[in-house]
């Protein structure tokens, strides 16, 4: 048996399997292009062959937006920095480069992306296409911060995109879901590297309820993790610092980001899932086990932090004025039910943008992620959840699971409609299609 593992994804005889291991592809073919010539040769002849065609990222997706019985586009030669330009503050990266590597070239740069989710596993392509953000207060999601993009369509066109050119193409496919075409290349605003000073406190569900808008608006980074069947909480505030940096040592680093965050809360899921009824004291000691701690580091290290628990989630982005009554009702509701959550709910926050597909279309957006671990049993936790989420007119995060289809996401999003008319034009052939796309985009 041959296999190969990523941080993410798997491969087993010919078969890619995700990372949390919901989804798995069978695939006619592959190919590893490691050029744009190459990779729109490769999806010219797959669609004269009659083949769907698919790129996956890193895996790190709950849904199987990228999965394919046709061509699977693999993403490890298309990698690396292709331009920075100082004077525009932009730099141009190959569509299957990981985050981790772009943070580390763009820091060797004297560089830093201006925010980004807290994994770093993801391919920028695979983070663009299905909308990864992290928190801030002004400082929107991963594809908020594209500046332009080169899209191979499904005749093998490679269409160079941005808001002076193609600018229609641009707009939507700053977050395409894979249903455009395959991206080849990327290019992101970028600043002068900075300090963030994080400060990491755990704090009463109350408290943290009560303040949450002013919490928000005092700091440029702020989240909060709620764990299930307590009161307690473990609130994240970042903020820009001027120096100096004061990162975390390297026994104190290991203690909060391995042994406890993951190492014990690793040990903790796994009771919860054999026996479901110690849940609830299970999340006390985990609840309390993580302690205060501030420290000072790249922008980069602070934003992003190790996760090697597996799980399956489910994230809806709600008008933030409805955050913490949905937050309330999802308590009650755990309450009042025979759900055992040994995973924390976490909260976040973004500014509106003008994205066709974001998330954050429109409107001040608050997150709220719910989790299980692999393996445990989700389905009736994330049903009830998503009930909470759409009465507030929620959307669901695109590369995250969620039952939701196209007549329900037309009534969210002002713009699906020009979406879908560009699919029709750019993929009347649906090259690019699959039966995730059809749910959600319908066709």
């Amino acid at each position: 048996m041959t296999e190969t593992t990523t941080a993410t994804a798997t491969w087993t005889r010919g078969a890619w399997r995700n990372w949390a291991g919901n989804v798995t592809a069978r695939p006619a073919r592959t190919v590893a292009p490691a050029s744009t010539a190459e990779l729109a040769a490769a999806v010219a002849r797959a669609a004269a062959d009659g083949l769907r065609v698919k790129a996956v990222g890193a895996g790190h997706s709950f849904t199987a937006a990228a999965a394919t019985d046709g061509l699977l586009i693999r993403p490890e030669r298309l990698t690396g920095v292709r331009a920075v330009d100082r004077r525009a503050g932009t730099v141009t990266v190959a569509a299957g480069t990981t985050l981790r590597r772009l943070n580390t070239e763009l820091a060797a740069r004297g560089l830093s992306l201006a925010n980004m989710g807290d994994i770093m596993e993801q391919t920028v392509s695979g983070a663009v296409s299905t909308g990864t953000h992290g928190t801030g207060r002004a400082s929107a999601s991963l594809s908020a911060q594209v500046r332009a993009l080169v899209l191979v369509t499904a005749d093998g066109t490679a269409l160079p995109c941005s808001a002076h050119e193609n600018p229609e193409v641009f707009a939507a496919a700053r977050l395409g879901l894979g249903a455009l075409g395959v991206i080849s290349e990327l290019t992101f605003a970028v600043e002068p590297s900075f300090l963030l000073r994080a400060c990491e406190e755990p704090m009463g569900l109350d408290r943290v309820t009560a303040e949450f808008d002013q919490l928000v608006a005092e700091n440029e980074h702020f989240e909060f993790f709620w764990f299930p069947h307590t009161r307690s909480c473990v609130t994240k505030r970042n903020n820009r610092s001027a120096g100096p940096a004061s990162p975390p040592g390297r026994v104190s680093a290991w203690v909060e980001d391995e042994l406890v965050s993951n190492g014990l809360f690793q040990a903790v899921c796994t009771a919860g899932r054999a026996v479901p009824s110690a849940v609830p004291g299970l999340a006390r000691v985990a609840g309390r086990a993580l302690s205060a701690r501030t420290y000072t580091d790249d922008a980069y290290k602070v934003f992003t932090s190790p996760r090697r628990v597996r799980f399956v989630e489910m994230e809806y982005a709600l008008p933030r004025e409805a955050a913490m009554a949905a937050l309330a009702e999802l308590r009650a509701m755990i309450e009042r039910s025979r759900l055992r959550i040994g995973f924390p709910v976490e909260i976040r926050t973004a500014p509106a943008d003008d994205i066709p597909l974001s998330t954050g279309h429109g409107r001040e957006t608050a997150y709220i992620a719910v989790h299980m671990y692999r393996g445990a049993p989700y389905r009736a936790y994330f049903g009830a959840a998503e009930r909470i989420m759409t009465a507030h007119g929620g959307r669901p995060h695109w590369g995250k699971l969620h039952g939701r289809d196209a007549q329900y996401l037309a009534g969210v999003y002002p713009r699906f409609g020009e979406f879908v008319a560009l699919r029709d034009r750019l993929d009347a052939g649906r090259v690019f299609g699959n039966a995730y796309l059809g749910r959600v985009l319908g066709g």
